[in-house]
């Protein structure tokens, strides 16, 4: 009898130890979901914006879209989620290009046509690489509003961190990628095991402009309680807007928009 149980439990280790270690390798294909195919901006309901091209500090070359500012507005450089491609978020900029701001819809690696593989440390390249091509054509970093959405949320507050941009917007964003990590899968050491952290809440104190924070009371996919933690360790100036039937995906249909513009208005 007992040695039937000691062996069921050794059953019972060996196959926790092969799922934990499937997870691990698996780890960025369960973060990343790229759409790979190369949007145009026409199909993502901005044909006013245009396609760029510039190369980042390790040699690859992404393509962006991009619309200059009119007047003194200043740029939105906007940092997508984990899911899709910047098509997919055209009829979210397009409330920004109509009120004159810029708006560089910033591409990763391995998203949209673009080569190279998504992680951590290449998605912060190819966000200095976005800053760096705009410097190049004289936007300068206190013209700049960093947008991050979801897992762009982490880009966002790196660069913000490194540069000081006229204003950090973050929808739907998180404390850091482990804690959300860690809330999903629970049941795994996913702290000692995950290896792009996005560790957003020991970068924002280091973050000096102006803050608006906008998350959904009914985001399943990250908690406000993540935003919440991120909030409250940021600088001032900053403003929190949590709308109360707003999910992860939806935000849009209930605030986001509006909120923003009055925020921008506001700089």
């Amino acid at each position: 009898m007992l040695t039937t149980i000691l062996r069921n439990a050794l059953y019972v280790v060996i196959a926790y130890a092969a799922f934990a270690a499937i997870m691990y390798v698996m780890q960025r294909s369960l973060m990343y979901f790229p759409d790979r195919d190369p949007p145009v901006p026409a199909h993502g309901g901005v044909p006013e914006m245009q396609i760029v091209h510039f190369g980042t500090a390790d040699g690859l070359e992404l393509m962006a879209w991009y619309r200059p500012a009119e007047g003194d507005r200043p740029t939105i450089v906007y940092f997508h989620g984990n899911g899709g491609n910047i098509a997919g978020r055209g009829y979210k900029v397009k409330h920004y290009l109509d009120a004159g701001y810029g708006v560089m819809l910033a591409e990763y690696r391995g998203y949209g046509g673009n080569p190279g593989s998504p992680d951590e440390a290449g998605l912060y390249a190819d966000g200095r690489a976005a800053l760096d091509w705009l410097a190049g054509e004289g936007v300068a970093a206190e013209r700049l509003v960093i947008y991050g959405e979801s897992l762009g949320s982490g880009v966002a507050v790196q660069l913000a961190s490194e540069r000081r941009p006229a204003a950090l917007v973050l929808e739907a964003p998180f404390s850091s990628a482990v804690d959300v990590a860690a809330s999903a899968y629970w049941f795994l050491p996913v702290r000692w095991l995950i290896k792009d952290r996005f560790d957003s809440l020991s970068k924002i104190a280091a973050v000096r402009a102006p803050l608006l924070l906008v998350h959904g009371e009914r985001d399943h996919v990250v908690p406000t309680r993540f935003g919440r933690r991120l909030f409250a360790a940021a600088n001032e100036p900053k403003k929190a807007v949590f709308l109360p039937h707003g999910g992860h995906n939806d935000l849009p249909d209930h605030g986001l928009m509006p909120a923003v513009l009055e925020f921008l208005e506001g700089l």
